[in-house]
């Protein structure tokens, strides 16, 4: 059995007087222990929103969630928030994007990090300061036990995440969320962030899901990649064929406004077409067909199913690249 099985995720916004936002619509994907899962796409099509619901961390007013979020057995969407309480933080942990406005601005670093300690693992006192010290030092974090008495503004972009994933990964989670942890920050400090976390993963065994809209982040990174598009998952696959082989046209984008070392001289980018905002409801057919450059009257004809092929390779498109067609197209 999985350790996460995310099964139809639906999450409704709804407000008085306006239209109901349906950020994530039926999505579906598994994490096996010590796996790497990717969720990629723009901002706003779903990632980090289905990563919330998962936590349990969407406001209680004014939001529908639906489906199942199974984890070890329990389902997540339905435990009551005591529960949940005790399950953050211990088994499973979350690297928020902004650590600026995740960590507490008044509060310094060496509270927030023991406050875990503390809460999950019955530390107080010096022993926890110990396990703090040991912790900053872990991530990387030079002279730790000075930085424990600092506040998050005094520290740089690049402590300030390794901060938090030192508060994630304190009580050694069996999953590990990190939500677009290189945001922000300069590629020497992204490749640091990243090379952390997968000696993490590596260390631990623990299992990590990473959103993200840089597939070169994906690439070194996940083994299982999951293609978010208007709150669907539109592709599925294990990295390297998805990577060699894209399937759907929004995967085929995404590769292409990819900056390529191997490119020659002065070959421009091919962007997708038009913005995240130009969809149509799913109920009404494919949400990509505005933007899609192989877009058949079809396409309009209600959602697509969810191709399965060998291999657990799925895609959601009637015209997909690289497969054959009735009359022998591509």
């Amino acid at each position: 059995m999985a350790l996460l099985d995310v099964i139809d995720l639906s999450v409704v916004f709804r407000r008085r007087g306006q239209r109901d936002v349906r950020a994530v619509e039926g999505v579906s994907f598994t994490v096996d222990a010590g796996e790497v899962v990717g969720l990629v796409g723009e901002s706003g099509c779903g990632k980090s929103v289905t990563a919330l619901a998962v936590m349990g961390l969407l406001p209680p007013r004014g939001v529908e969630v639906s489906g199942r979020a199974v984890f070890d057995g329990a389902d997540l969407l339905r435990a009551g928030e005591a529960r949940m309480r005790d399950l953050r933080g211990s088994d499973i942990a979350m690297v928020f994007q902004d650590p600026l406005s995740s960590l507490n601005p008044v509060v310094p670093i060496g509270v927030q990090v023991t406050e875990v300690l503390t809460r999950h693992r019955g530390m107080r006192g010096e022993a926890a300061r110990r396990e703090a010290t040991e912790l900053l030092n872990r991530v990387g974090i030079p002279d730790p036990r000075r930085r424990l008495g600092e506040y998050p503004h005094q520290l740089s972009g690049g402590m300030r995440q390794r901060a938090l994933i030192a508060m994630a990964v304190a009580c050694r989670p069996r999953l590990l969320i990190a939500d677009e942890p290189t945001t922000a920050l300069d590629v020497t400090i992204q490749a640091q962030i990243l090379e952390l976390l997968k000696d993490l993963v590596r260390d631990s065994g623990t299992a990590l899901i990473m959103i993200t809209h840089d597939l070169g982040v994906v690439a070194g990174m996940c083994d299982v990649v999951n293609v978010l598009y208007a709150g669907k998952v539109v592709e599925i696959g294990a990295r390297r064929p998805l990577f060699t082989d894209p399937h759907h046209p929004y995967t085929v984008g995404l590769l292409g406004s990819i900056p390529r070392l191997d490119a020659p001289r002065g070959e421009p980018l091919t962007p997708i077409v038009g913005s995240v905002r130009d969809v149509l409801p799913w109920a009404e057919g494919c949400a990509f067909a505005p933007r899609c450059p192989r877009r058949l009257d079809a396409c309009l004809d209600g959602p697509p199913e969810l191709t399965r092929e060998y291999g657990g390779r799925g895609y959601r498109c009637v015209n997909p690249y690289g497969v054959a067609r009735p009359g022998g197209d591509q």
